[in-house]
């Protein structure tokens, strides 16, 4: 890509903010390879202790609430990337969002900072915007207004492997021949690939100040969501997809909709349909009088879904929307003292089989892999959490063999790993409680022992009823597990000696 010719080619001293989430988890390598030094500001450090780059930032340990710490974190820094927006609502929802950007603020200005980069939505003027873009919006002008300098970048969809935005024009396309739509679908909108969004991040770090504006980005090119969806299917190989455009804007029932045929939970699958309400087209391309266009053009639509495909195909997608998830507490070390009441279900399981094959089968655990127990049981407890507003089967996981620390593998998120040893999976899955799945191997004799353990915390006497509702399940489910699951291992080992053998 172009270095913008009217940079200042000196590293920078950086923050960023969300650097677990989707665009923050491709910034930080990217800035690095840009020569600036990185630190990074997160809730839970647990959440990147797998990625690549752990060992090349300086990470603290906070959260945007806390001023304070956050002054000193910016102490010494040049540019404070805040790439922080919850998808979350309710009552404050909006105050919330312009305090924590009014706190990012005051702090980056007591310290010093001399640029902070905001990623905003691209919409259009004079409309009544939905909720979360209006928060976007106003979280902007809160950077614009402060003492520091402030670029705000306004994307609108943004396509690349693992987005959120990706994913519900996928699975939509992949999964309905015929359409049913809003009329929303008719809307213009412009989409963005996530190669040129980093690209302008990057760059806005080294652009000569003073300088405080918003600009929109976008790929220039003008497309329906209809024509997103069919441009997609014709890349995907698809037959056409037509789409019936409704004369009803219904976002909520949209929005019920999409969470049901995609992997977007619906407190997100709404704020992004509601974000479609209205067009989402550039209004002025002046960022090219700062940042010239990377080599070759910026990406066209067509040519980012291909190179999402290609990702996924690959299993290189680097981040996905649903590894931005919340923190929450941590299984206790002993559960059965922890002050809860709790219900365990284990079982064990010898093989003749080396312990590394069978963590093999452990860490390529879910999507389409499976869980290797009755797929119809775990389809439908997939669909009926999609049914009650949960995350379902459909989110999978990121590389179909190896796994880190927060990432998603279906309904439920990594708490732990220990490679070689231990998964630990905490269940995002709706039900009255909260639930574990433990699945480790260690070497036993001349072959290995598996172990499971399903671990559950009740909430109240609805969550005790539950138990015992799926018990019967977990009589036939989990002793096949276990068994399946060595049995794929000692297949994997068999395919080894006979490759090896002349």
């Amino acid at each position: 890509m172009t270095d913008p010719s009217n940079t200042a080619r000196a590293s920078r001293t950086v923050l960023v903010t969300g650097a677990t989430g989707y665009i923050g988890g491709r910034l930080v390598p990217k800035l690095l390879e840009a020569g600036h030094t990185v630190k990074v500001l997160v809730r839970s450090p647990d959440k990147i202790a797998g990625v690549p780059w752990r060992d090349r930032v300086d990470v603290v340990e906070s959260s945007l609430d806390d001023g304070d710490a956050l002054r000193q974190a910016l102490a010494g820094v040049d540019v404070l990337y805040y790439l922080v927006h919850s998808m979350a609502a309710g009552a404050g929802f909006e105050a919330k969002e312009q305090a924590m950007a009014r706190t990012a603020a005051d702090a980056a200005a007591a310290a010093g900072v001399g640029r902070i980069v905001y990623l905003g939505g691209l919409h259009p003027a004079g409309v009544e915007l939905s909720t979360h873009m209006r928060s976007r919006e106003a979280v902007g002008k809160v950077f614009l207004d402060s003492p520091v300098d402030a670029i705000v970048l306004q994307a609108g969809v943004v396509i690349g492997s693992g987005s959120a935005s990706f994913e519900m024009i996928r699975h939509l396309a992949e999964t309905l021949p015929l359409m049913p739509a809003p009329s929303w679908v008719r809307n213009r909108i412009e989409a963005i690939a996530v190669r040129d969004v980093l690209y302008y991040l990057v760059a806005a770090a080294s652009l000569a100040g003073p300088l405080n504006r918003a600009f929109d980005v976008g790929c220039r090119q003008v497309l329906t969501y209809a024509g997103m969806m069919q441009e997609y299917a014709a890349e995907a190989g698809l037959p056409y997809r037509p789409v019936l455009a409704l004369p009803i804007p219904a976002p909520k029932l949209a929005g019920m909709w999409v969470a049901l045929t995609t992997p977007i939970p619906l407190p997100m699958a709404m704020p992004l349909v509601q974000s479609l309400q209205h067009d989402a087209v550039s209004d002025e391309h002046d960022i090219d009088q700062y940042i010239p266009q990377p080599d070759g053009g910026l990406t066209g639509y067509r040519t980012a879904v291909a190179l999402a495909l290609g990702k996924e195909r690959d299993g290189q997608v680097e981040t996905t929307w649903a590894n931005a998830g919340a923190a929450s507490d941590p299984l206790p070390s002993d559960p059965e003292w922890a002050g809860h009441k709790v219900y365990i279900d284990e079982r064990t399981f010898h093989g003749d089989v080396e312990p590394a094959k069978v963590w093999t089968v452990i860490e390529g655990i879910g999507g389409r892999n499976g869980w290797y127990s009755l797929p119809l049981a775990w389809q439908v407890r997939g669909w009926l959490d999609k049914l009650t507003g949960g995350a379902g089967l459909l989110r999978g996981r990121r590389h179909p063999h190896t796994l880190a620390a927060g990432e998603v593998v279906d309904w439920w998120r990594v708490e732990r790993i220990d490679r070689g040893r231990l998964l630990r999976l905490r269940a995002e899955m709706r039900a009255p409680g909260r639930a574990w799945l433990e699945l480790s191997v260690e070497p036993d004799g001349n072959g290995s022992r598996y172990r499971q353990r399903a671990v559950f915390f009740p909430k109240g006497l609805s969550g005790r009823l539950y138990w015992l509702a799926v018990l019967p399940f977990h009589s036939l489910i989990f002793p096949a597990m276990a068994r399946n699951i060595t049995s794929a291992a000692r297949e994997i080992a068999d395919a080894e000696r006979t490759a090896r053998t002349p």
